[in-house]
Protein backbone atom coordinates (compact mmCIF):
# COMPACT_ATOMS: atom_id res chain seq x y z
CA UNK A 1 0.00 0.00 0.00
CA UNK A 2 1.02 3.63 -0.28
CA UNK A 3 -0.34 7.11 0.24
CA UNK A 4 -0.17 9.86 -2.37
CA UNK A 5 -1.78 13.27 -2.02
CA UNK A 6 -2.17 16.16 -4.42
CA UNK A 7 -3.58 19.58 -3.55
CA UNK A 8 -4.57 22.16 -6.17
CA UNK A 9 -4.73 25.82 -5.12
CA UNK A 10 -4.74 29.17 -6.94
CA UNK A 11 -1.11 29.67 -5.86
CA UNK A 12 0.02 26.29 -7.19
CA UNK A 13 0.28 22.66 -6.15
CA UNK A 14 1.37 20.65 -3.11
CA UNK A 15 2.19 17.02 -3.92
CA UNK A 16 3.44 14.32 -1.55
CA UNK A 17 4.00 10.56 -1.56
CA UNK A 18 5.34 8.08 0.95
CA UNK A 19 8.08 5.58 0.05
CA UNK A 20 7.03 2.25 1.56
CA UNK A 21 6.31 -0.74 -0.65
CA UNK A 22 5.66 -4.18 0.76
CA UNK A 23 4.86 -7.66 -0.53
CA UNK A 24 4.39 -9.15 2.93
CA UNK A 25 5.65 -8.36 6.41
CA UNK A 26 9.19 -9.48 5.60
CA UNK A 27 9.49 -7.81 2.18
CA UNK A 28 9.40 -4.08 2.87
CA UNK A 29 11.38 -1.73 0.63
CA UNK A 30 11.62 2.02 0.12
CA UNK A 31 10.63 3.17 -3.36
CA UNK A 32 10.11 6.69 -4.70
CA UNK A 33 6.51 7.15 -5.86
CA UNK A 34 6.72 10.81 -6.86
CA UNK A 35 8.45 11.30 -10.20
CA UNK A 36 9.22 14.56 -11.97
CA UNK A 37 9.34 14.32 -15.74
CA UNK A 38 12.43 15.86 -17.42
CA UNK A 39 12.30 19.63 -16.99
CA UNK A 40 11.44 22.04 -19.80
CA UNK A 41 10.98 25.80 -19.93
CA UNK A 42 7.27 25.57 -20.67
CA UNK A 43 6.13 22.73 -18.40
CA UNK A 44 6.43 20.91 -15.11
CA UNK A 45 4.77 17.48 -14.88
CA UNK A 46 4.77 15.23 -11.83
CA UNK A 47 3.49 11.65 -11.64
CA UNK A 48 2.61 9.96 -8.34
CA UNK A 49 1.90 6.24 -8.33
CA UNK A 50 0.05 3.61 -6.31
CA UNK A 51 -0.76 -0.04 -6.92
CA UNK A 52 1.24 -2.81 -8.55
CA UNK A 53 4.83 -1.60 -8.39
CA UNK A 54 5.95 -3.41 -11.55
CA UNK A 55 3.10 -1.86 -13.52
CA UNK A 56 3.56 1.69 -12.26
CA UNK A 57 7.36 1.62 -12.57
CA UNK A 58 7.08 0.34 -16.15
CA UNK A 59 4.66 3.13 -17.08
CA UNK A 60 6.79 5.87 -15.51
CA UNK A 61 9.98 4.51 -17.08
CA UNK A 62 8.32 4.36 -20.49
CA UNK A 63 7.18 7.96 -20.14
CA UNK A 64 10.67 9.10 -19.12
CA UNK A 65 12.28 7.32 -22.06
CA UNK A 66 9.71 8.68 -24.51
CA UNK A 67 10.35 12.36 -23.79
CA UNK A 68 11.67 13.88 -27.02
CA UNK A 69 10.77 10.83 -29.09
CA UNK A 70 8.03 12.61 -31.01
CA UNK A 71 5.59 9.77 -30.36
CA UNK A 72 2.21 11.39 -29.57
CA UNK A 73 1.08 8.29 -27.65
CA UNK A 74 3.77 8.61 -24.98
CA UNK A 75 5.80 11.84 -25.36
CA UNK A 76 4.65 14.19 -22.62
CA UNK A 77 6.70 16.93 -24.23
CA UNK A 78 4.11 17.06 -27.03
CA UNK A 79 1.11 17.54 -24.74
CA UNK A 80 -0.48 20.94 -25.34
CA UNK A 81 -2.42 20.86 -22.05
CA UNK A 82 -2.32 18.96 -18.78
CA UNK A 83 -5.55 17.29 -19.90
CA UNK A 84 -3.64 15.81 -22.85
CA UNK A 85 -0.80 14.82 -20.50
CA UNK A 86 -3.28 12.96 -18.26
CA UNK A 87 -4.63 11.20 -21.34
CA UNK A 88 -1.14 10.06 -22.32
CA UNK A 89 -0.47 8.66 -18.84
CA UNK A 90 -3.86 6.95 -18.78
CA UNK A 91 -3.23 5.42 -22.20
CA UNK A 92 0.14 4.04 -21.17
CA UNK A 93 -1.34 2.61 -17.96
CA UNK A 94 -4.13 0.94 -19.93
CA UNK A 95 -1.69 -0.56 -22.43
CA UNK A 96 0.63 -1.92 -19.75
CA UNK A 97 -2.21 -3.38 -17.68
CA UNK A 98 -3.78 -5.07 -20.71
CA UNK A 99 -0.40 -6.53 -21.72
CA UNK A 100 0.40 -7.96 -18.27
CA UNK A 101 -2.95 -8.71 -16.61
CA UNK A 102 -3.36 -12.33 -17.76
CA UNK A 103 0.19 -13.18 -16.66
CA UNK A 104 -0.09 -11.44 -13.28
CA UNK A 105 -3.62 -12.66 -12.45
CA UNK A 106 -2.56 -16.03 -10.92
CA UNK A 107 -0.35 -14.14 -8.46
CA UNK A 108 -2.15 -10.86 -7.80
CA UNK A 109 -3.49 -7.65 -9.30
CA UNK A 110 -1.65 -5.81 -12.09
CA UNK A 111 -3.64 -2.60 -11.60
CA UNK A 112 -2.13 0.76 -10.75
CA UNK A 113 -3.28 4.36 -10.42
CA UNK A 114 -1.66 7.78 -10.69
CA UNK A 115 -1.92 11.41 -9.72
CA UNK A 116 -0.70 13.67 -12.53
CA UNK A 117 -0.09 17.29 -11.60
CA UNK A 118 1.74 20.23 -13.06
CA UNK A 119 1.50 23.15 -15.42
CA UNK A 120 1.96 23.69 -19.14
CA UNK A 121 2.45 27.26 -20.38
CA UNK A 122 -0.81 28.88 -21.42
CA UNK A 123 -2.95 27.40 -18.66
CA UNK A 124 -2.97 27.34 -14.83
CA UNK A 125 -1.69 24.41 -12.77
CA UNK A 126 -3.95 21.34 -12.96
CA UNK A 127 -4.23 18.03 -11.12
CA UNK A 128 -5.72 14.71 -12.29
CA UNK A 129 -6.37 11.28 -10.80
CA UNK A 130 -5.82 8.42 -13.26
CA UNK A 131 -7.83 5.30 -12.45
CA UNK A 132 -6.76 1.72 -13.14
CA UNK A 133 -8.88 1.72 -16.32
CA UNK A 134 -6.90 4.68 -17.69
CA UNK A 135 -9.75 7.18 -17.37
CA UNK A 136 -9.39 10.16 -15.06
CA UNK A 137 -10.97 13.01 -13.09
CA UNK A 138 -9.69 16.51 -12.40
CA UNK A 139 -9.35 18.45 -9.15
CA UNK A 140 -11.20 21.77 -8.90
CA UNK A 141 -11.80 24.62 -6.49
CA UNK A 142 -14.72 22.63 -5.07
CA UNK A 143 -12.62 19.47 -4.74
CA UNK A 144 -9.09 20.82 -4.25
CA UNK A 145 -7.36 17.58 -3.25
CA UNK A 146 -7.03 14.09 -4.69
CA UNK A 147 -5.68 10.96 -2.98
CA UNK A 148 -4.66 7.47 -4.03
CA UNK A 149 -3.60 4.46 -1.98
CA UNK A 150 -4.34 4.40 1.75
CA UNK A 151 -6.53 7.49 1.88
CA UNK A 152 -8.91 7.18 4.82
CA UNK A 153 -6.66 8.17 7.73
CA UNK A 154 -5.27 11.32 6.15
CA UNK A 155 -8.56 12.61 4.76
CA UNK A 156 -10.35 13.96 7.88
CA UNK A 157 -7.85 16.74 8.59
CA UNK A 158 -8.02 17.85 4.96
CA UNK A 159 -11.81 17.84 5.01
CA UNK A 160 -11.84 19.97 8.15
CA UNK A 161 -9.02 22.42 7.47
CA UNK A 162 -8.17 22.70 3.76
CA UNK A 163 -9.95 25.48 1.86
CA UNK A 164 -9.55 26.63 -1.76
CA UNK A 165 -8.01 29.88 -0.46
CA UNK A 166 -5.38 28.10 1.63
CA UNK A 167 -1.83 29.43 1.04
CA UNK A 168 0.81 26.98 -0.13
CA UNK A 169 2.72 26.92 3.16
CA UNK A 170 -0.45 26.12 5.09
CA UNK A 171 -1.33 23.39 2.58
CA UNK A 172 2.15 21.91 2.97
CA UNK A 173 1.64 21.83 6.75
CA UNK A 174 -1.72 20.09 6.39
CA UNK A 175 -0.17 17.65 3.94
CA UNK A 176 2.43 16.54 6.47
CA UNK A 177 -0.19 16.23 9.21
CA UNK A 178 -2.28 14.10 6.85
CA UNK A 179 0.72 11.83 6.36
CA UNK A 180 1.42 11.73 10.10
CA UNK A 181 -2.14 10.50 10.74
CA UNK A 182 -1.79 7.85 8.04
CA UNK A 183 1.62 6.62 9.20
CA UNK A 184 0.40 6.38 12.81
CA UNK A 185 -2.59 4.22 11.81
CA UNK A 186 -1.28 2.08 8.94
CA UNK A 187 1.99 0.17 8.87
CA UNK A 188 1.94 -0.08 5.08
CA UNK A 189 2.67 3.65 4.76
CA UNK A 190 6.03 4.98 5.88
CA UNK A 191 8.84 7.49 5.57
CA UNK A 192 10.55 9.02 3.75
CA UNK A 193 8.01 11.43 2.32
CA UNK A 194 8.71 13.07 -1.03
CA UNK A 195 7.19 16.57 -1.02
CA UNK A 196 6.88 18.97 -3.95
CA UNK A 197 5.57 22.50 -3.49
CA UNK A 198 5.05 24.08 -6.89
CA UNK A 199 4.32 27.80 -7.25
CA UNK A 200 2.18 28.69 -10.27
CA UNK A 201 4.06 29.99 -13.33
CA UNK A 202 7.49 29.21 -11.84
CA UNK A 203 8.03 26.16 -14.10
CA UNK A 204 10.48 24.83 -11.55
CA UNK A 205 9.94 22.01 -9.10
CA UNK A 206 11.87 21.63 -5.85
CA UNK A 207 11.49 18.06 -4.62
CA UNK A 208 12.24 17.60 -0.91
CA UNK A 209 12.67 14.25 0.84
CA UNK A 210 11.63 14.16 4.51
CA UNK A 211 13.38 11.51 6.60
CA UNK A 212 12.72 10.37 10.17
CA UNK A 213 15.29 12.76 11.62
CA UNK A 214 13.92 15.86 9.87
CA UNK A 215 13.61 18.54 12.62
CA UNK A 216 10.56 20.27 11.17
CA UNK A 217 8.70 16.98 10.68
CA UNK A 218 9.32 15.94 14.26
CA UNK A 219 8.50 19.37 15.72
CA UNK A 220 5.25 19.51 13.74
CA UNK A 221 4.16 16.03 14.83
CA UNK A 222 4.92 16.77 18.49
CA UNK A 223 3.18 20.15 18.50
CA UNK A 224 0.11 18.71 16.79
CA UNK A 225 -0.12 15.77 19.17
CA UNK A 226 0.28 17.95 22.26
CA UNK A 227 -2.15 20.51 20.86
CA UNK A 228 -4.82 17.87 20.26
CA UNK A 229 -4.38 16.51 23.77
CA UNK A 230 -4.71 19.99 25.24
CA UNK A 231 -7.77 20.73 23.11
CA UNK A 232 -9.54 17.54 24.18
CA UNK A 233 -8.70 18.23 27.81
CA UNK A 234 -10.23 21.69 27.52
CA UNK A 235 -13.52 20.57 25.96
CA UNK A 236 -16.60 20.50 28.24
CA UNK A 237 -17.39 17.09 29.77
CA UNK A 238 -20.50 15.09 28.80
CA UNK A 239 -23.70 16.00 30.67
CA UNK A 240 -24.09 14.29 34.07
CA UNK A 241 -27.44 12.93 32.83
CA UNK A 242 -25.49 10.61 30.53
CA UNK A 243 -24.15 8.84 33.60
CA UNK A 244 -20.54 9.53 32.70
Amino acid sequence: MTYCLGILLPQGLVLASDSRSNAGVDQVVRVSKLNLMPTARDRVISIQSSGNLATTQAVVTRLHEAVGSGDPACDLGLARTMFEAAGIVGGQLRSKTEADAKFVEPYGDAAGSFLVGGQIAGEPPRLFQIYAAGNFVEASSRSPFLQIGETKYGKPILDRSLTPQCPLDEAAKLTLLSFDATIRSNLSVGLPIDLLVYRADSFAGNLVTIEEDDPYWNALRLAYSEGLAALVAGLPPPPSAWGV
